[in-house]
């Protein structure tokens, strides 16, 4: 027989749907079907400028908006030929890795539910909140949280700042082993996940799965530390590798991920300390808005002002890919400039609508309950796939 898994269905994480064909509880084929959502997020870039694109990135993979404004703001910078300022670069790392343990415990609150363990929901919600607040802090935005901008950051950091993001890593270790405790040796959850949706390590790469789907599957590769960008490379952290590319190792995966992104961001808040004040985003005011005080008493800084905000930016003619280690993987940005503020093109390389491909080759030949494993552990958010 032939059954609908979603778009309606909770378990697929939004509006996916999946045609399986079945042979009682063996699924023979498995074809997972999206376009539900009708956002047009690439064609709307060529209408607006690079800096009003930053806010449409919230809302892709809106589970890490700060990961999204990254990839574009580094796009757009390597097109331009320009770097933010050290300790701009330093305030990128650390929310970008508070958002990857933000990402993580939603998935895993969420990936638990579906296989029926509820309590943990409650536990990674805890922390979650706590970046949301963090984001809050500094951007004045909870979820979708716009902040990043071509050339640095939108506003210098808050007071206080630094000693909540340095209390949150100190603690982020303790709560990851209350996780575990409860998952990593429970044997409902052990036989829910081992030897479940494998997927081995050459169909993950031929398939181009990157992120945790394609670490889980034995191959170790992150962009922060093979094509490194933002300074990652004077971080000392490592990369959780797992062996048997089954459901259960994307979960090992992950939590190893919210130790070291806990490490990574005890780190960046060390180093920003070391920095002291300074500047939060390039002096170049043809790339890069003046700050307030100036406009107010500068009529050179008042004209960039308008420009920048009336017009926008002129990059050179030519194209830039840049992509970053999002929570999910591999998330790009391509730019084509014909020479105006507003992009020829902008193509996305979103791992959620790459890692999705890979769900046919995980559940052929297995049971339609493990369906919902499968799904569950590519960490698939809909937003992303459908921009």
């Amino acid at each position: 027989m032939t059954l609908n898994m979603g778009p309606q269905h909770p378990s697929t994480h939004g509006v996916l749907r999946v045609a399986l064909e079945l042979d009682g509880e063996t699924v023979v084929r498995a074809k997972p079907i999206m376009g539900y959502l009708h956002t047009g997020m690439e064609k709307q870039a060529e209408y607006k400028t690079y800096t009003q694109s930053i806010p449409q990135t919230d809302r892709m993979d809106y589970l890490s908006p700060m990961s999204n404004n990254l990839a574009l703001c580094l796009s757009a910078e390597r097109l331009l030929g320009i770097e933010a300022p050290p300790r701009a670069q330093a305030i990128r790392v650390l929310l970008t890795e508070l958002t990857r343990i933000s990402a993580h415990c939603l998935w895993l609150g969420t990936h638990a539910i579906d296989i029926g363990a509820m309590t943990l929901f409650w536990y990674c919600f805890r922390e979650r909140e706590k970046v949301l607040a963090i984001y809050d802090q500094v951007c004045g935005a909870r979820m979708t949280a716009s902040y990043f901008r071509v050339g640095g950051l939108a506003m210098d950091i808050p007071d206080g700042f630094l000693d909540r993001c340095q209390k949150f890593a100190d603690e982020m270790a303790a709560h990851v082993d209350e996780y575990e405790s409860l998952l990593t040796k429970n044997p409902i959850w052990l036989a829910r996940l081992k030897g479940v949706a494998p997927l081995a390590a050459r169909d993950a790469i031929a398939l181009g799965a990157t992120g945790p789907v394609l670490r889980g599957s034995g191959v170790k590769w992150d962009l922060r530390k093979d094509e490194p960008y933002s300074g990652y490379e004077t971080y000392d952290f490592d990369i959780p590798v797992g062996a048997n590319g089954d459901a259960f190792d994307r979960y090992a995966v992950r939590v190893g991920e919210m130790r070291q992104s806990a490490r990574i961001a005890q780190q960046a808040v060390q180093r920003l300390r070391d920095l002291g004040p300074g500047p939060y985003r390039l002096r170049d005011y043809k790339y890069v808005l003046p700050p307030k005080e100036d406009v107010k008493t500068s009529m050179e800084a008042l004209i960039h002002h308008f420009k920048i905000v009336a017009h926008g930016f002129f990059p050179p003619v030519g194209e830039a890919y840049h992509a970053v280690e999002a929570p999910k993987g591999e998330l790009g940005f391509y730019f084509v400039s014909d020479g105006t503020p507003r992009p020829w093109r902008m193509k996305v390389r979103s791992p959620s609508f790459v890692n999705l491909q890979t769900l046919a080759t995980m559940i052929e030949g297995k049971l339609v309950a493990d369906v919902i494993v499968a799904i569950g552990s590519l960490d698939i958010v809909l937003g992303e796939i459908d921009r």
